[in-house]
């Protein structure tokens, strides 16, 4: 083809957010549709410190449909991959069909190509599959013309990438209906609700972790009886609880019901036979940290949670963040010879600590035992990206060598 008659792809890139979980999605009641067997509610994170970023092209000259993920070309027939792209197209084609003009109709039979990368560890306990398919959805949609309720078909790519379409507080709700048509995210409160809510992630491990989200809860859902009494007895009053507490910005209440629930996540996966093991001895000892930090004070002053992973994530208030980083530095010293910040994201001025608050802490430093700390808080759902700049495919569509 003659070098000026080269169609050039068009082109959008977005970003998305991670969210963890304060109450824990854990078990599906239907596999191929991603359907929980309980609700669940999260905080989405600020993407200045933690987020996906993804490109979609699409061009006629395109021969297949193509996916880098971090650099690597991946399997584009991944059937969650597939369920995603054929969801968006689906519903470009009744637009079109339905008489909206506004549906390229060339652009619904090109090719696609699709780059992303994450900004922090994947598959390591850190939401990146929610982060990724929130982001590859959204940029679809952009890319299709496809618009109004997008949770559901982000579920379909992974479980909890539906709470990441949205900023803030959010619940998934996890429907009744056979097709899960009722099984969608919703915002329950904005992320500018809590200004004084901070986030710190201590990353214990970046590396792969053993089991993964979606074997250890299909094993979890055969074999525990424990899940069945959270997610029928427990988890629905935890819910209203959790809502509540977030709307009224009862920290205390947050906190106590945040540890109660990762607690019993983990117990449940303790109770899955053969047992699943995701926190390690760092996590053990951040988790009597935190208790013995807040016993000190008579009060609930920081919170843990742990995903499938053993990553804490700590929710506390803007004015302890600074002590109890300092705690944290106590417990684990910093590996100054790593070549990393210990601390990223939202910066934070070093206090002194009390001898009083040294001498209650009971605990045998670990040094190395937390890599980094990334300091951050609550943040919107996706966006657009509008520099092309900032395009992580180039003219050709093939990745940019920096990307």
């Amino acid at each position: 083809m003659p070098k000026d008659t080269v169609v050039k792809p068009a082109t959008v890139t977005c970003t998305a957010p991670v969210n963890i979980a304060v109450v824990k999605y854990w078990g599906k009641r239907n596999e191929g549709l991603i359907l929980p067997i309980n609700s669940s509610l999260s905080v989405t994170l600020h993407q200045d410190q933690l987020k996906t970023t993804t490109t979609v092209a699409s061009c006629r000259s395109f021969q297949e449909d193509r996916i880098w993920l971090n650099g690597k070309e991946e399997d584009i027939n991944h059937p969650r991959l597939q369920s995603c792209l054929r969801e968006i197209r689906r519903l470009a084609r009744k637009r079109r069909n339905d008489g909206d003009s506004s549906v390229d109709v060339g652009c619904l039979s090109h090719k696609v190509h699709i780059c992303s990368v994450n900004n922090f560890p994947t598959a390591a306990g850190l939401a990146s599959s929610a982060a990724g398919f929130a982001c590859l959805v959204y940029t679809l949609a952009k890319v299709y013309g496809v618009d109004g309720e997008l949770s559901g078909i982000a579920r379909q790519g992974s479980g909890s990438a539906c709470r990441s379409m949205y900023g803030g507080f959010v619940q998934w709700i996890m429907g009744e209906r056979e097709d899960g048509k009722d099984s969608v995210a919703q915002q329950v409160e904005p992320e500018s609700h809590w200004p004084d809510l901070r986030v710190l992630v201590l990353v214990a491990s970046a590396e792969r972790k053993p089991v993964g989200s979606t074997a250890g809860m299909q094993t979890s859902v055969e074999t525990s009886s424990l899940l069945k009494h959270r997610a029928e007895s427990v988890v629905p009053d935890r819910m209203k609880q959790m809502i509540e507490a977030v709307h009224k910005k009862d920290f205390a209440t947050f906190a106590e019901l945040t540890m109660r629930d990762s607690n019993q996540f983990h117990a449940t996966c303790l109770d899955t036979f053969p047992p699943i093991f995701y926190l390690n001895t760092v996590s053990r000892h951040v988790i009597s940290l935190v208790h013995q930090y807040n016993r000190h004070y008579g009060a609930a002053r920081v919170a843990y949670t742990f995903d499938a992973g053993p990553n804490a994530v700590i929710y506390t208030l803007q004015q302890h963040v600074a002590e109890f980083l300092q705690v944290v530095r106590l417990v684990f010293p910093p590996d100054n010879n790593n070549g990393k910040t210990f601390l990223t994201g939202l910066q934070v001025e070093p206090v002194e600590i009390s001898e009083e608050l040294k001498n209650a802490i009971c605990l045998e430093p670990m040094s190395k035992g937390i890599s980094y700390i990334i300091s951050t808080q609550a943040g919107p759902g996706p966006r657009v990206l509008e520099d092309p700049s900032q395009h992580l495919l180039g003219p050709d569509g093939l990745p940019k060598t920096d990307a």
